[in-house]
């Protein structure tokens, strides 16, 4: 594993230690590098710099430049307006710094940060005994692929699926099943998803009707969750059952997400039981939390109700029983204490955003959050249907995930099974690749939205082969693979001593941001800008197809092997990248 320099990265230190050697007066100094359209790069630092020294920004441009390495790196470089420097690199830096990538494996040379800690990330929370819908969507997509990212960077990730598995709720349906034994069990030895959600649904009804009719019922139900709360062997027992015969469920949900979800990532609201009662106490003991009403309440200066009176955040309720901030609290307590974490990261939906606020300000109150341990809301917006509109079906009813992941499946397969002659894909293909192609637009297209914005769920625009669509990105993975199948006896090479046409230069530098990317979407917790990233470089690849023949009896052999060369970097990159969405991308389309 061999971490590659970003040629931006190298340009970067060039310009630097010039302008220290030709300014050493102004110390340390950023020449502000960006892309140009003018050049490959253009140096904006020298103006700001020249107004520190009250200096003329060109002629120090010009010190600068006179500073900089001759040769190697750097072809031009030119003094524009007021000081700024463009600058265009040599082809065979180019195509060097590529080859150096291709040598490093599935890494593509992207480095692991060494000062990377350990991050858990809290998504995919689908509550028991309930369908998950489309809500449940954002959450599952976004985690997945921004625990891919952070593990690629280097982070220790640990997963957490905080299922909503306590609660009052379950005194009912467990006295349910204590007084009706025998309704969870299903013919043969193990349940599909379905049944499983299907058997879950009517013990719910079943024991709804009977709690909302039945006050002797209600009374034993409410029995029921003191003796749960209170750890009593037989209520857990029955407590466990529903609590595995709603993971069946998740898990064929999952399953059709392609996404792994394992059994020890669960630690739902069950999990942190035990701690409530001394995070309670901790709380008060220090002054976080106050009585007020009868209920431990923490109260924020800048949080105020319509009324204008504060807002709190209700840890104990005056009855005794607790609420979501204090399980919160204690996952909190947990994850910083006994797992190590120095960051959380929670992908929860944007309407939660104020709980979420008070909760970590209760936690650095308390010194569980502080300089060193940070949490962080992945907010996430609403799917909204093509009305623009919260997305539901046409009775009005939220859609469930697993209805929704069919039909993109359907009409993927659809759009597959339509090139299937062309292409010669078996039958085997066409359902694999149908489900790869189904499964990968519904997830491009949240993660191609910024995630605090909400996205309008269309079908047909995710499925379509032209746009920015997984599937045109799949497409252009699958046709390298085609291009590489001919390719016959020629094989991938890189020539450096050759020169770039324009579309192969283009190309070229933005495979090589492929790390940089990586990095600020780690940072920034942005996975959207990997998926803008891989789409732009799909674009490119059509305008270098448009531009430069790959295989051509008019090539040069080293022209063809370079230009293989280029392109099978190009499908790695888009592989990988797809990978790191969660994303698949099909041998042959």
């Amino acid at each position: 594993m061999a971490s590659v320099p970003s040629l931006a990265s190298t340009l970067q230190q060039q310009l630097a230690d010039a302008l220290t050697a030709a300014l050493p007066e102004a110390g340390t100094a950023d020449p502000l590098l960006r892309r140009s359209d003018r050049a490959d790069f253009q140096a904006n630092g020298i103006l700001a710099l020249a107004k520190k020294l009250k200096g003329n920004p060109r002629e120090l441009a010009s010190q600068v430049t006179a500073a900089l390495p001759a040769g190697g790196l750097i072809k031009d470089i030119e003094v524009s307006g007021p000081g700024f420097l463009n600058v265009t690199l040599t082809d065979r830096a180019i195509t060097e710094t590529l080859a150096a990538r291709a040598a490093d494996g599935d890494r593509l040379g992207v480095p692991v940060n060494a000062a990377a800690g350990t991050t858990v990330i809290d998504y995919a929370q689908p509550n028991v005994a309930k369908e998950m819908h489309v809500g449940h969507l954002r959450s599952a997509v976004i985690g997945d692929a921004m625990v891919r990212i952070l593990e690629f960077t280097g982070e220790t990730v640990i997963r957490r699926h905080h299922i909503g598995d306590w609660g009052t709720q379950f005194g009912m349906l467990i006295q349910y099943l204590f007084e009706h034994p025998g309704e969870l069990k299903h013919e043969g030895d193990k349940a599909d998803g379905e049944a499983a959600m299907s058997s879950l649904n009517r013990v719910y009804k079943a024991s709804r009707v009977l709690f909302d009719s039945d006050e002797a019922f209600k009374a034993r139900s409410r029995d029921r969750v003191v003796a749960l709360q209170a750890g009593d062997p037989e209520t857990l027992a029955l407590w466990q059952g529903f609590v595995d015969e709603s993971k069946i469920y998740f898990y064929s949900v999952f399953n059709k997400l392609d996404m792994e979800i394992r059994d020890a990532d669960i630690v739902g609201e069950s999990g942190y039981n035990d701690m409530l009662e001394e995070t309670c106490r901790i709380l008060e003991e220090t002054g976080v939390a106050v009585r007020s009403e009868g209920a431990l309440c923490v109260f924020f200066d800048d949080v105020k109700g319509p009324d204008g009176n504060p807002v709190p955040l209700i840890v104990k309720k005056t009855n005794g029983g607790y609420g979501y901030a204090a399980t919160d609290l204690s996952a909190i307590r947990d994850r910083v204490q006994n797992l190590k974490a120095d960051s959380l990261v929670y992908v929860v939906d944007a309407r939660q955003s104020l709980h979420f606020k008070m909760v970590f300000e209760t936690a650095r109150r308390a010194g569980w959050l502080n300089e060193d341990v940070k949490a962080h809301q992945l907010a996430f917006g609403t799917v909204l249907g093509k009305d623009g509109k919260p997305f539901k079906t046409r009775e009005g009813t939220t859609v469930r995930l697993e209805d929704l992941l069919d039909e993109a499946v359907e009409r993927a397969t659809a759009v597959v099974r339509g090139k299937a002659e062309k292409v010669g894909l078996t039958e085997e293909e066409i359902v694999e690749n149908g489900r790869y192609v189904g499964v990968g637009a519904v997830k491009y297209a949240d993660l191609s939205t910024s995630a605090v914005r909400d996205y309008k769920f269309d079908l047909d625009q995710m499925v379509a082969l032209h746009g920015d669509t997984s599937v045109y990105l799949q497409y252009a993975y699958a046709r390298i693979r085609s291009i590489m199948r001919n390719a016959g006896d020629a094989k991938p090479a890189a020539h450096p001593e050759l020169d770039l046409a324009p579309a192969e230069r283009a190309m070229g530098l933005h495979l090589d941001q492929f790390g940089e990317v990586l990095a600020e979407v780690a940072e920034g917790h942005e996975p959207h800008k990997l998926a803008a990233y891989l789409y732009q470089l799909a674009s490119h690849l059509t305008t270098f197809y448009d531009q430069c023949q790959v295989l051509s009896d008019e090539n040069a052999p080293e022209v063809v092997e370079n230009r293989l060369f280029l392109v099978e970097l190009t499908a790695r990159t888009l592989h990988e990248g797809m990978r790191l969405l969660g994303i698949r991308t099909p041998e042959r389309l």
